[in-house]
């Protein structure tokens, strides 16, 4: 079931206030797991501040190939939520997360449950790239939204919870999340006039929602450098485009991004789709989704007014 089915009922808007950044204390009532940042970023904003959150993948890595750490199992057996996207994503949690024991207290938020062993039969290792819907749900902010939400509905059934207290953080967070988003699209409005390439497919649901041109992607599967005929089509792209950029990812340290732009007149700048730099506090989602606004800005010529 598609994440954008399970439409939840609108909030009344609420000013931002304090009360969104949350600090866990030592003894946590609510045990929480991410797995990755973004979605850490997305509990914190609603989470009552009694919750204590553990990301599983850190600096760094990436989820499309991270091995999960004994420290870090113990961490799941001790959870009582768990958020993923899902199986198209985070491939190294499915057989584990398919377990009795966790099924209970998994939560995907893509809405796309799976059995471990026939999904690991049928994608492999591919992870979704290169087919089907893009998994990066969360770079768009009405999905990161949706994802609220779950995590909001989610928490409120947990015993002891108060869910007047999350639903008014919901709201807070929904009424900053709209004023940042219009913000954001002033500021990108010069940024159609230039030919954006990424990396990889992360991007594209960020410049679809802002209604930005994405010119082409390196390459469709982070964990494959691309061909030699899909390099040539970059590169006439490259060339033909206008002003074009080039946004990297520090996941990904590849350095043949640079040898296939040598000679060409091609601006780069890095992107983060996991987070790693942002603070998680109740206005990190908000301060992610600029962080990729920023990195396209850097895009813009000097003479550009932004």
């Amino acid at each position: 079931m598609s994440i954008l089915s399970r439409m939840g009922r609108s909030l009344a808007p609420a000013l931002l206030g304090a009360s969104m950044v949350t600090a866990a204390p030592a003894n946590a009532e609510v045990n929480v797991v991410t797995s990755i940042k973004p979605l850490e970023l997305l509990v914190r904003a609603v989470a009552p501040e009694d919750v204590q959150v553990t990301t599983l993948v850190p600096p760094g890595s990436s989820p499309h190939n991270y091995t999960i750490r004994p420290s870090q199992r113990r961490a799941l057996e001790n959870a009582d939520l768990v958020f993923w996207v899902g199986p198209d994503m985070e491939s190294f949690l499915i057989r584990l997360l398919s377990a009795d024991e966790f099924r209970e207290r998994t939560i995907a938020l893509s809405g796309e449950e799976v059995d471990g062993d026939e999904h690991e039969e049928e994608q492999g290792h591919d992870h979704g790239h290169g087919e089907g819907e893009d998994p990066h749900l969360w770079v768009d902010p009405m999905l990161g939204l949706e994802m609220a939400r779950d995590i909001s509905k989610a928490l409120a059934e947990q015993e002891g919870a108060d869910p007047n207290a999350i639903s008014q953080k919901l709201a807070a967070f929904e009424a900053a999340l709209s004023k940042r988003e219009a913000a954001i699209r002033e500021q990108l409005a010069p940024a159609r006039e230039i030919d954006i390439f990424a990396y990889h497919s992360a991007l594209i649901r960020f410049t679809e929602h802002y209604e930005l041109e994405l010119a082409g992607v390196l390459t469709l599967n982070p964990e494959l450098s691309p061909g030699a005929r899909h390099v040539a089509e970059v590169q006439d792209k490259l060339r033909e485009a206008t002003h074009p950029c080039l946004l990297t990812e520090p996941q990904f340290n590849r350095q043949w991004w640079r040898s296939i732009t040598e000679g060409l007149d091609v601006t780069f700048s890095t992107w983060d789709p996991l987070a790693m730099d942002i603070e998680a506090t109740g206005t990190g989602y908000l301060d992610f989704q600029q962080s990729i606004a920023n990195a396209i800005l850097q895009c813009l010529p000097e003479d550009t007014e932004h």
